[in-house]
């Protein structure tokens, strides 16, 4: 069975990846060891809370090479809410730099009547990218669940792989990035702005591609979708 480092640097919601991890089959090692992360068949960076707290864990546990190194080595690498925002540049919610993986900054929401901040709930995916193996099994509109006041804005639009509507603005859902420019159609990172962890059957979907290597070879186009379901993995909430 494939294991998955799951990182650990004091920001993520733990529990609940490692419990949707283990229904796919595999096996999740929560660690900040970089040894444990080079040598891991997959990695997921989780993350709940705020951005500047979040990017000086990494630093002080000296993870910022080990990630990096990680990403470019092509390996299937999964980001997940903070742990797509870090990813970029850097944050409106803060000062730090960010990992710089992805040109372009993470901005928040803008108000606008009715809307409410945080984010929080179900929503649907518009998937820009079908072909990515990631939505393997899912429906181009499939409801997923968020949490999160912040969203990326890449500088470069055709990494974003989906969208999501809240109010009247469409934000990043999800991006994917080849990490290592030798194998630029393996696009072994994607980050995504929801929990998949705790978006049901759906979110499970996700991981399971994720866990099955499903990221690459890309799929030319979309497989048979599966029905949608409202109800998440895990009630327990957490991050923005």
């Amino acid at each position: 069975m494939p294991v998955i480092a799951i990182i650990d640097y004091d920001m993520g919601n733990l529990h609940s990846v490692c419990k949707g991890l283990e229904m796919t089959g595999s096996i999740p090692k929560v660690t900040h060891d970089p040894k444990e992360i080079a040598t891991a068949d997959g990695v997921v960076l989780p993350g709940v809370g705020a951005f500047d707290p979040a990017m000086r864990h990494l630093r002080s546990r000296q993870l910022i090479s080990p990630i990096l190194d990680v990403i470019a080595s092509g390996k299937p690498f999964l980001g997940i809410c903070l742990g797509l925002q870090i990813l970029f540049d850097g944050s409106e919610e803060g000062q730090e730099s960010g990992l710089g993986v992805i040109s372009g900054i993470v901005r928040r929401f803008m108000p606008e009547p009715g809307l409410t901040i945080p984010h929080m709930g179900w929503n649907q995916l518009q998937v820009s990218q079908p072909h990515l193996p990631v939505w393997k099994g899912l429906k181009p509109d499939s409801w997923v669940y968020f949490v999160h006041s912040y969203h990326g804005v890449p500088a470069d639009v055709t990494l974003v792989a989906a969208t999501t509507t809240h109010g009247s603005q469409q934000v990043t859902a999800a991006i994917a990035y080849a990490g290592d420019p030798r194998q630029p159609t393996n696009q072994n990172l994607v980050a995504v702005q929801f929990h998949p962890e705790k978006s049901a059957h759906q979110g499970l979907q996700i991981l399971s591609n994720f866990v099955n290597g499903s990221f690459y070879p890309q799929l030319p186009t979309p497989a048979n979708p599966s029905e949608n379901h409202h109800e998440p993995v895990d009630d327990e909430i957490d991050g923005e």
